[in-house]
């Protein structure tokens, strides 16, 4: 394989530069169509079976978190590596720089990532733009929104609003997330004081745009694996309150249980990869076990292997994302877990589509 070769020089590179480089390249190739149709062939896994979920089929199981793709400058060639669906951002309403560099640390003997990014990005009217046009046949397109670093959270729903208008039209599902650990306060929207009220606004937001297009964007929510089961309960109880449509489980983890000792432990930030696939699946099982079908969730968290995604998907996901595991196991990665999940993998006792 070539890519443990690719991964060494990339490796020894800052990771935001390397990851620069990764996503420029499959930007480029997405952009050329015979080159787009040559990465398809290369990494394509055999059909798998589709899955309905949120309202939408998804021709495969695994999708890509959002994180990789912030402004949508690669996913249609992204698209080409074989994933169902593709989730860009998270975006802001204006452009912003994030937080100061360095702020991707890799944890190589524990296959993970600690990032404090802070949402840097180009901005929705940039992203938007990017997003028109062409469509790779048969990939779901998510887009993940945020609120601007500055916005108070008191005015938090407005940045939520406004990006629900540029991108229902744009996307097949919106993700809202209110649980990065990068921007502060942020995941104080988790709280009971703030989430009824901000997911009240949005659902009506989109049934206000639902009554003048007659297209309904599911909406999504995406949780922190930190929350005590009290917190959790609340969060989802609040989901399905506001009527939206699922759930994706999880975000990184402040947690650093599982690489104690490690040098670079004491990085502020939301630690990713094999670290968290533990906890984030432990979640999993909770919020389904709670939703009792009520919903669909999307699990993601240290899916750095078939086995990982199947556990996931056994804790009650109806669908999975990865993100740390192509920096550690390369685009091969989407082809294998697919090989290895097989044409019909449900968990136990489940349908194979979502409600």
């Amino acid at each position: 394989m070539l890519y443990p070769l690719a991964r060494a020089a990339l490796f020894r590179l800052e990771p935001e530069t390397a990851h620069a480089l990764s996503l420029a390249a499959i930007a480029r190739a997405g952009a050329v169509a015979p080159v787009r149709a040559a990465l398809g062939a290369r990494f394509r896994a055999p059909d798998a079976e589709p899955v309905e979920a949120f309202g939408l089929r998804f021709p495969n199981r695994v999708g890509l978190a959002a994180g990789y793709d912030k402004d949508g400058e690669g996913w249609r060639g992204l698209a080409a590596l074989g994933f169902g669906h593709i989730e860009i951002g998270t975006v802001t309403p204006e452009p912003q720089p994030g937080n100061p560099r360095p702020r991707v640390f890799r944890l190589v003997d524990r296959r993970s990532v600690v990032n404090r990014m802070g949402f840097p990005g180009q901005g929705a009217a940039r992203v938007a733009t990017r997003l028109a046009g062409e469509r790779p046949w048969g990939v779901v397109l998510g887009v993940n929104i945020g609120k601007q670093k500055t916005t108070p959270l008191e005015a938090a729903a407005g940045d939520y609003e406004r990006l629900i208008e540029v991108f229902a039209p744009l996307a097949d599902y919106l993700a809202v997330n209110i649980s990065s650990p990068n921007t502060p306060g942020l995941r104080r929207l988790q709280d009971p004081v703030f989430l009824g009220a901000l997911l009240g606004r949005l659902a009506a937001k989109r049934a206000e745009l639902a009554d003048a297009t007659g297209r309904r964007t599911p909406i999504l929510v995406k949780l922190a694996p930190d929350l005590d089961p009290d917190q959790l309960r609340g969060a989802v109880d609040a989901i399905v309150g506001a009527g939206l449509d699922g759930i994706i489980a999880t975000n990184t983890t402040i947690a650093r249980d599982a690489v104690a000792g490690h040098p670079l432990a004491a990085e502020e930030g939301g630690l990713s990869g094999a670290a968290l696939s533990e906890l984030s699946t432990r979640v999993v099982a909770a919020i389904a076990g709670h939703l009792g079908g009520a919903l669909p969730v999307i699990g993601v968290g240290g899916i750095m292997s078939a086995a990982d995604a199947r556990a996931k998907l056994e804790a009650g996901a109806t669908l999975v994302q990865l993100y740390t595991g192509l920096v550690y196991e390369g685009p091969g990665l989407v082809r294998r877990v697919l090989e290895g999940l097989g044409p019909a993998t449900r968990r136990p006792g489940s349908r194979s589509t979502g409600s």
